[in-house]
């Protein structure tokens, strides 16, 4: 049977059973095959595939929507790969052009490499901010900053999705409710009994990532980063907002380092909703 062209190819609905696929392209693509993260976005997000006739997936995508669910307000593009053996033919071009027109107005929003740019300005997609990715091992420099933290109970969870609300900008309870079970940690900052913050830490491969990281400001961020790392030995990793350069400074000092600049993008939208002063650092680039 001759090989159907690329372009005849379905589009479908991902689900967690093509987790291991998910996870093979990653790795195709020299990608760690994060699968802690994969499992997540397949069961939070909605995700986008194309099968390889000779199996496995040729291209991958995952939308995480943020609202109501019959009118999101915002929706989150991320893991978009294309295998290599099918790199610059337009694959990831179609999946994409697929992915957006299912949105229909709904505002969107992904973080794109300088690899990734292009597409998504082809695509209609403009740069509305950046996010600097930083890495390796936390070393504490004395006490910090007298603001309290402590770990996060379910009895937390109700005040935790009213602050996210507010600093998000979208309802996000789908996520927020699967923090406990997909983190390692999970800490608020608290002030008279009032939580000022939160911020959680997951594994992902030899690394501990930071985020989400919501904060009332700058000390009370740095108070969570450092009660994250003052509780695991792995190096950490965390995706910051470039606005916040003294949180930036501040992680720098203790031993992180720049690995790379990604470009946030909003295709609909000129800039995201919500308060920017107090939205640190994202629970991943994947999702916002």
């Amino acid at each position: 049977m001759p090989t159907p062209s690329l372009d005849a190819l379905p589009i479908r609905r991902l689900t967690l059973r093509d987790l291991t696929a998910c996870a093979d392209l990653s790795e195709d693509r020299g990608w760690p095959r994060e699968e802690h993260k994969w499992g997540f976005l397949l069961i939070a997000g909605r995700g986008y595939g194309i099968d390889d006739p000779s199996g496995g997936l040729i291209a991958a995508c995952i939308v995480t929507q943020y609202g109501p669910q019959e009118r999101p307000d915002l929706g989150a593009l991320g893991m978009v790969l294309v295998a290599e053996r099918y790199a610059r033919r337009g694959v990831g071009r179609r999946l994409m052009r697929h992915v957006v027109a299912s949105m229909g107005t709904t505002p969107l929003t992904l973080h794109a490499t300088p690899y990734g740019r292009p597409l998504y300005e082809e695509l209609g997609f403009k740069v509305i901010g950046r996010a600097e990715m930083v890495m390796g091992p936390f070393t504490p420099r004395g006490p910090e900053n007298g603001v309290t933290t402590r770990a996060a109970t379910a009895e937390d969870l109700a005040a935790i999705l009213r602050l996210d609300e507010e600093v998000f900008g979208a309802d996000r309870t789908h996520i927020i409710t699967r923090l406990p079970a997909f983190t390692d940690q999970l800490r608020v900052a608290e002030e008279n009994g009032r939580i000022t913050g939160y911020a959680g830490a997951w594994p992902n491969m030899d690394t501990q990532v930071i985020g989400p990281l919501i904060a009332r400001d700058t000390e009370t961020a740095q108070a969570l980063f450092a009660s994250l790392a003052a509780r695991t030995d792995r190096p950490l990793r965390t995706d910051i907002d470039v606005r916040h350069e003294a949180l930036l400074a501040w992680v720098k000092e203790r031993g992180l380092e720049f690995v790379a600049h990604n470009s946030v993008m909003a295709y609909g939208a000129t800039e995201l909703p919500g308060d920017w002063t107090r939205r640190f650092a994202p629970l991943t680039v994947a999702a916002t």
